[in-house]
């Protein structure tokens, strides 16, 4: 079973189309901010085994260990990504 519901998600004020392209949107800041952690990591590495830190531990847990999709749900969910309608069309 799916936690958060979509019903949670929805709170009522969404359908299941505004809901899925909401998380895909979230999802791909989600994935950009990965890239761009990972990126700065690897041009911080000089090199030497000995000295340099893992690659991974230097990008944030949320963005290396959860899929983009989950934490894109999660936010949603606590409303930290907020879903914005536009009425005027």
């Amino acid at each position: 079973m799916l936690y958060p519901t979509i019903e949670e998600l929805s709170q009522g004020k969404f359908n299941r189309y505004e809901l899925a392209l909401a998380t895909a949107k979230c999802a791909r800041i989600i994935t950009d901010e990965y890239v761009k952690q990972r990126e700065l990591a690897e041009k911080s590495q000089t090199g030497n085994k000995e000295t340099d830190k893992p690659l991974m531990s230097m990008i944030d847990k949320e963005y290396r260990d959860e899929k983009a999709i989950k934490v894109a749900i999660n936010r949603i969910f606590k409303g930290e990504y907020v879903i914005v309608r536009d009425d005027t069309a």
